[in-house]
C-alpha cells in the first residue's frame, strides 16, 4: 500500500464531528487475498461489520480503517468514526478516514496497520505485541495528565471550549478571545506568581500563615546536618526533614527521633534541595483539602502506600500485586501511582519491623512510606463532609495569606472531624499545583468533581465563549466577513476577522496572506483582546484542517458555484455543497442562506433542531423567501434600491443601497447580496437596525481596506476595476456590474488558476466573452501546468463563445497584459483586471508609462 496524502483534520469537518485522520492510500502491490482469517486472528475483537466487509476477495486496503481504528483502542486512546470511503474512478485507491482522541498515535497506528497488512499479505510473521506496547508508549507521552484532564474535561461539559496549546505540554486554552482562561495542571491564569513562589517556600509559607492566626507546626530551615541535629534538640520531640521547595513528597522523612535518625534524614532531603526544613512532627492522618476560588471544593484523608497480608505472600510480593492494578501508572497517568521499592520503603518497613521479604499475616498491614502522597503510591478516602467549620475557614484563610485561587492544604491531625486547635493539629503545607486525582477518583468515599470546582471558580457561570459569525461560499466570502466585522467594531466591540488578505485584530493587519483556514482562526480565537469573531472559512480550509471551532453562533452560505472541482476528491457542485454544509451545521444559533441558491436552500433542512434559518435575496419576489417569511420567518431582502428587514408581518427598511460604498452606486449587485447576508448575520446577533445601516454606509471596499475586491482606480479617463474574480460566477457579475459603469466599451484582462479542469478553464473563457467587448487573456498561477497550457484552454474557451479574433489577445505576462488593455481603451471604458494577486501589479504596470 502507498499513502499519497494525509491530513489531520482537527475539528469539525467534511467526515465527521470530530477530528479525524484522512489518508488517500493506494492499493498498489497489495494483493492479499485470503488475508481476512489471518487478520481476525490476531485481532479478535474487530468490530462484526468489518468481519463481514473483509472477504476473501477484499482488497488489503479495505482493511486499514478498521485496522487503525482497533490499534488506537488497544493502545488506550480510542477514536470516535472510521470509514472506508472509494475514490471516483480509481478501483484500487481509498480514502480511509479513522477518527483518533490523540493525533500522534492515529499517525502512529496508520504507520503499523500498514506494516502488519502488508506482512500478512506476504505471510511474514509481525509481533503485534510490540507494535501495541509502542502505539502506547506514544499515546502515554502525549496524553493530557489527569488533573488537568478533569479540568478539560469539566469545562467540556458545561460548553466551555478548549484548546490544547501545545502538543507536549498540559497547557490548555479554556474558553475564547477575551472570555478565556488559561490552565496548566491546576494552575490557572489567575494564579499569582508571587504566591507560587511564597508557596513553593515552606518556610515564608509558615511564617506568613502563623502570623494569620493560622495553626502551623514549629520548626527552622537549615543548611547543615549540625544544624538540623540542633533544631531537633531544641524542639525536644520527633520531627519531619523535607527539602524546603521540592513537591509530591520528594526527600521527605517523618517521624525522626536521634542525631542518627536526623542524619540519615537530612541527607535524603539535600537531595532535592539545597536547603532542609527541620519541623515538630505532627501525629495523626493525612489530610488535603483543595480550596478553589475561595471554597472548600474537596478534603481527602491520603494514606500512605501500603500492603495487607494474606498470610502467604511477601511484601515484595504484594506490592507487586498491587502495582499490577490497573488503576495504578507510572507518575500521574493513572488514577493511582505505582508503590516504589526504595531504600525508603526499606527504612519505612525497618520502623515496622519489616523487610521486603517478610511475610504478613492475613489482615495485617504494613506501610512503604511515612508520608501519604498519591506520586508516591499512596491512596485517599473522601471526607469533605466531616470538615468542621472551624477547619474549612482555616483552610481557607491560608490560602487567601498565601494568594492562591487554586491550592491543595495539607493538614495533619488525629482526626479530621473534630476542630484543629482542640487537638494540636495544623498545616503543614500549601500546594500551588495541586493533584486533583486522590478527589476524582478516591479510593474509598464520595467522589467529588475537582475539576468542575476549579472551572467554577473561573468562569461562574460563563461558558467562555466569544460571538463567532462563520462566513462561506464561493463568492463574496471577504467582503462580507469584512463588513460585518467593520460594522461590530463600530458598534464598539474588539474584533478578530480571518480572510483571504489576512487576519485583523480590532481593524489592524496581524498576519498577511490567505488566513481561512484553521490556524488563522484559532490565532483569532486565542487573541485574548477579541470580543467577536468573524472567520472567513474557504473551502480548502474546510479539506485540509476541519474547523477552528465546535460550534459558531451564526454560519453564513453566500453561493455555491462551480470552482475548485476536481480537487481533494471534490468533482460535482453537490460535492462542494457538503463541503460548504460544515460550517452550516456548526451553527449553534441562526443559519443565514441565500433563498435564490437551490445549494444554500437545501443546506436549511441540514441545520440543527432550534437553529434559526435567516434568508436573504435580491428579488423581493422570490418564493423561498417569500414563503419563509409568511410562515413568521426572518429574511432580508431588496425592494427596489431600499434593503428590507422582515420578521414575519414586520418589515422594515433598513438603507438605501446608494448609501453604501461598496454597492457602486448600486450597480455592483453581488456587493449589495453581501450586505444583505451581512445585515442577516447581525440582525441574527442581536445588533439593532441603526447600528447595522451605520456599519454599511461606513465600510469603504477599496484596496486598502477591501484589496482585490472591486476597487476601482482612474488611469488617464479609464476606469480600472482590480477584483480577485477567478471562477464564472465571479467573471459573469464583474462584467454585469461594469457594463452598468459604461456606455462604452468594456475590456478584459483576464486569468484563472491553473489547477482548474480543463473543461472549468474553457468554461471561464466562454464566460468571459460572452460578457466582455475585448479579451487579453494572461496567466497568474499555473500550479503545475506548463506554461501557455492554462492561456490556452481560456482563449479556446473565448472562441467557443464566439468572440471575434481581432477581439481576443494573449499576453502572457500580467504587467504587458495590462499595458495592452489599457491600449485598447478610450477615456470613459472600463477595464475589468481579473484574478489579481496584488494591486502593485497594476501599479507595477503603470511604472513605465509614467514620467
Amino acid at each position: 500500500m502507498r499513502i499519497k496524502e494525509k491530513r489531520l483534520l482537527r475539528g469539525p469537518n467534511l467526515y465527521a464531528d470530530n477530528p479525524c485522520l484522512m489518508a488517500l492510500v493506494d492499493n498498489v502491490g497489495a494483493k492479499g487475498r485470503g488475508f481476512s482469517a489471518r487478520l481476525l486472528e490476531l485481532l479478535p475483537a474487530l468490530p462484526a461489520e468489518a468481519a463481514v466487509r473483509l472477504a476473501d476477495d477484499a482488497l488489503l486496503v479495505d482493511a486499514l480503517e478498521p485496522v487503525v481504528m482497533e490499534l488506537q483502542r488497544l493502545a488506550g486512546a480510542p477514536g470516535e468514526h472510521g470509514a472506508t470511503l472509494p475514490v471516483l474512478g480509481q478501483p484500487e485507491r481509498r480514502r480511509v478516514v479513522c477518527g483518533y482522541a490523540i493525533e500522534q498515535v492515529a499517525e502512529e497506528a496508520l504507520r503499523t496497520a500498514i506494516a502488519l497488512l502488508e506482512a500478512l499479505a506476504h505471510d511474514l510473521a509481525f509481533d503485534l505485541d510490540a507494535a501495541i506496547i509502542e502505539l502506547r508508549d506514544v499515546a502515554e507521552h502525549h496524553a493530557i495528565g489527569t488533573s488537568t484532564g478533569a479540568v478539560v474535561n469539566a469545562a467540556l461539559r458545561r460548553g466551555i471550549p478548549a484548546l490544547r496549546l501545545t502538543d507536549s505540554a498540559n497547557l490548555f486554552q479554556l474558553g475564547w478571545g477575551s472570555r478565556q482562561k488559561r490552565l496548566q495542571a491546576t494552575i490557572t491564569g489567575a494564579t499569582n506568581s508571587i504566591a507560587v513562589g511564597i508557596a513553593s517556600d515552606k518556610q515564608l509559607t509558615k511564617t506568613l500563615l502563623d502570623g494569620a492566626g493560622v495553626p502551623v507546626p514549629e520548626g527552622d530551615v537549615v543548611t547543615t546536618v549540625e544544624a538540623a541535629q540542633r533544631i531537633a534538640r531544641r524542639l525536644g520531640r520527633p520531627v519531619a526533614i523535607k527539602p524546603l521547595d521540592a513537591n509530591q513528597g520528594k526527600g521527605v522523612t517523618v517521624d525522626c527521633v536521634g542525631a542518627d535518625a536526623v542524619a540519615r534524614a537530612f541527607e535524603f532531603a539535600r537531595k532535592h534541595g539545597r536547603r532542609v526544613i527541620v519541623e515538630e512532627y505532627l501525629r495523626g492522618r493525612d489530610y488535603r483539602v483543595l480550596v478553589t476560588g475561595g471554597k472548600i471544593a474537596a478534603a481527602s484523608w491520603r494514606r500512605p502506600p501500603h500492603v495487607t497480608g494474606d498470610g502467604k505472600s511477601s511484601i515484595r510480593q504484594l506490592v507487586d500485586i498491587e502495582n499490577r492494578n490497573p488503576a495504578r501508572g507510572d507518575g500521574h497517568t493513572n488514577i493511582l501511582t505505582k508503590i516504589p521499592l526504595d531504600a525508603l520503603a526499606d527504612e519505612t518497613l525497618a520502623k515496622q519491623g519489616y523487610d521486603l521479604d517478610t511475610v504478613l499475616d492475613d489482615g495485617v498491614s504494613a506501610d512503604l512510606r511515612g508520608n501519604a502522597n498519591l506520586s508516591t503510591g499512596g491512596t485517599a478516602e473522601d471526607v469533605t463532609d466531616l470538615l468542621p467549620d472551624e477547619t474549612r475557614d482555616i483552610c481557607i484563610r491560608a490560602a487567601r495569606t498565601i494568594g492562591l485561587d487554586v491550592a491543595g492544604i495539607d493538614i495533619i491531625c488525629e482526626d479530621i472531624a473534630l476542630p484543629l486547635r482542640a487537638q494540636r493539629g495544623g498545616i503543614i503545607e500549601v500546594n500551588a499545583a495541586p493533584g486533583i486525582r486522590m478527589h476524582q477518583y478516591p479510593s474509598r468515599g464520595t467522589p467529588r468533581d475537582a475539576g468542575d470546582a476549579i472551572v467554577e471558580a473561573l468562569f461562574g457561570g460563563c461558558n467562555g465563549r466569544i460571538p463567532v459569525v462563520a462566513v462561506t461560499g464561493t463568492n463574496g466570502k471577504t467582503t462580507t466577513s469584512l463588513l460585518i466585522e467593520h460594522t461590530v467594531r463600530m458598534a464598539g466591540l474588539r474584533t478578530g476577522v480571518t480572510t483571504t488578505s489576512g487576519v485583523y485584530l480590532n481593524g489592524q493587519l496581524a498576519y498577511e496572506g490567505d488566513c481561512t483556514g484553521y490556524h488563522s482562526a484559532r490565532s483569532v480565537l486565542g487573541a485574548p483582546d477579541v470580543d467577536f469573531a468573524v472567520l472567513e472559512t474557504a473551502r480548502g480550509g474546510i479539506l485540509k484542517r476541519g474547523l477552528a471551532y465546535d460550534r459558531c453562533d451564526v454560519s453564513v452560505v453566500l453561493n455555491v458555484s462551480a470552482d475548485h472541482l476536481g480537487l481533494d476528491g471534490i468533482d460535482t457542485i453537490d460535492d462542494l455543497a457538503k463541503v460548504k454544509a460544515v460550517v452550516a451545521k456548526r451553527a449553534s444559533r441562526a443559519v443565514v442562506l441565500n433563498a435564490e441558491d437551490m445549494y444554500c436552500v437545501r443546506m436549511g433542512a441540514e441545520v440543527a433542531d432550534g437553529v434559526e434559518i435567516i434568508y436573504f435575496a435580491l428579488d423581493a419576489e422570490d418564493p423561498v423567501l417569500l414563503r419563509h417569511v409568511e410562515y413568521g420567518g426572518r429574511g432580508v431582502y431588496l425592494q427596489d434600491s431600499t434593503i428590507v428587514i422582515a420578521s414575519g408581518l414586520r418589515h422594515e427598511a433598513l438603507m438605501d443601497v446608494h448609501e453604501m460604498p461598496c454597492s457602486l452606486g448600486g450597480r455592483a449587485r453581488y456587493n449589495i447580496a453581501n450586505a444583505m447576508a451581512a445585515a442577516a448575520a447581525l440582525t441574527a446577533c442581536g445588533f439593532a437596525n441603526h447600528e447595522i445601516a451605520d456599519g454599511l454606509r461606513g465600510f469603504v471596499s477599496d484596496s486598502k481596506h477591501n484589496p482585490l475586491r472591486s476597487n476601482l482606480f482612474d488611469v488617464d479617463g479609464v476606469t480600472v476595476v482590480v477584483d480577485y474574480a477567478h471562477n464564472c460566477a465571479a467573471y459573469a457579475a464583474m462584467a454585469e456590474m461594469a457594463r452598468a459603469m459604461t456606455p462604452g466599451r468594456l475590456v478584459g484582462v483576464v486569468a484563472a488558476p491553473g489547477d482548474r479542469r480543463d473543461a472549468d478553464l474553457v468554461d471561464i473563457g466562454r464566460t468571459c466573452a460572452a460578457g466582455f467587448d475585448e479579451l487579453v487573456i494572461y496567466e497568474s498561477e499555473n500550479r503545475g501546468r506548463p506554461t501557455g497550457e492554462t492561456a490556452t484552454l481560456l482563449a479556446r474557451g473565448a472562441r467557443l463563445g464566439k468572440i471575434d479574433a481581432d477581439q481576443l489577445q494573449v499576453e502572457l505576462d500580467v504587467h504587458r497584459a495590462i499595458r495592452l488593455g489599457l491600449s485598447i481603451c478610450r477615456p470613459g471604458d472600463v477595464l475589468v483586471f481579473g484574478c489579481g494577486t496584488s494591486i502593485s501589479e497594476l501599479t507595477e504596470a503603470l511604472r513605465p508609462t509614467r514620467p
